[in-house]
């Protein structure tokens, strides 16, 4: 575990002075009930925002507060976490009960969770200038495409479908498969004079998105 924990620090470009905080950051409370990573998470999900607003408000000091609402929004929310813990390979640090002879697939909401506590423990292990750091350096392609995102697709198609049609898109759920932890749903949309353009997701709210941005993308 030493070993492994060492890897993660050298992944993240610093050293942990007190050890005991990186591993409790990454403790799920199935593997301890007292002393796991829900506390942490909860401050490294407010100084992760904190620093991801700030640096939004350098990037675009004369941005309106609505886009930069959305920019932030996107920034910080599950899917995005759950990439930079992805980046770094954060599932296999990760303490989590794992019943004997029994592959343990760790919930994508676990994984998301653990990396806002990593954050959290390195702000009270390192201080805030350790943490904006790191934050900066692992968000940094997310911060230069931080341009109106997928998160605003479905109001984009919203509008362009109301100002040409005077009609909402219609969404439609096509399927729902795979496991209960990993669901993968699949939407179509389509406006009043266009085909149904499908693409898929994790959630139902991450299909429609996606399916909002390929039909952007093929009729502006």
């Amino acid at each position: 575990m030493k070993t492994l924990h060492t890897s993660l620090e050298k992944k993240l470009g610093l050293n942990f002075k007190d050890k005991n905080l990186l591993v409790k950051s990454l403790t799920h409370k199935s593997f301890d009930s007292q002393h796991n990573n829900e506390k942490i998470e909860f401050l490294g999900d407010r100084v992760l925002g904190l620093i991801i607003a700030k640096k939004l408000l350098e990037i675009y000091p004369n941005e309106k507060e609505g886009v930069l609402d959305k920019k932030f929004a996107s920034l910080v929310n599950r899917r995005t976490c759950l990439q930079i813990a992805n980046e770094i390979e954060l599932e296999k640090y990760i303490l989590i009960f794992r019943p004997k002879n029994k592959k343990t697939i760790i919930e994508d909401k676990v994984v998301a969770d653990s990396c806002e506590a990593l954050i959290g423990a390195i702000y009270l292990d390192r201080g805030f200038t350790a943490v904006e750091k790191t934050i900066l350096n692992l968000w940094k392609k997310h911060l230069e495409r931080s341009v109106i995102t997928e998160i605003d697709a479905k109001t984009k198609l919203q509008e362009l479908s109301l100002k040409k049609f005077k009609k909402l898109p219609i969404y439609k759920l096509i399927s729902n498969t795979g496991p209960r932890h990993k669901p993968l749903f699949k939407v179509g949309v389509k406006l009043f004079n266009t085909k149904l353009f499908i693409s898929e997701g994790r959630s139902k709210k991450d299909a429609e998105q996606n399916a909002a941005i390929l039909c952007l993308k093929n009729i502006i």
